[in-house]
């Protein structure tokens, strides 16, 4: 039987790789509205909250690689949103 702590992380990793997801068929439906190939700002923060619920998930399983793979991602998501915003207010200058 498993201790209710370990249900809510496995609660939380569920939760984390639901959001990564959802960032693909947010991709997807843009795409085909568009009929072209885009990636939409909710693709980005999607990706954010997912990479952060991964992580914390990785932290708590004290897995090296998971947490190297999810924090090095966090950075391109987040430069992405930051390039994103940047480029919004170069346009309005």
């Amino acid at each position: 039987m498993q201790s209710s702590e370990t249900l809510i992380w496995i609660v939380i990793g569920f939760i984390g790789q639901a959001l990564f997801s959802m960032r693909f068929i947010v991709q997807w439906i843009a795409s085909e509205r568009l009929k072209r190939s885009i990636i939409p700002q909710a693709f980005w923060y999607f990706s954010l909250a997912g990479g952060v619920t991964l992580l914390a998930y990785a932290i708590h399983k004290q897995d090296p690689v998971f947490i190297a793979g999810q924090g090095l991602g966090l950075v391109v998501y987040i430069r992405n949103l930051y390039l994103i915003r940047s480029g919004r207010h170069r346009a309005d200058a």
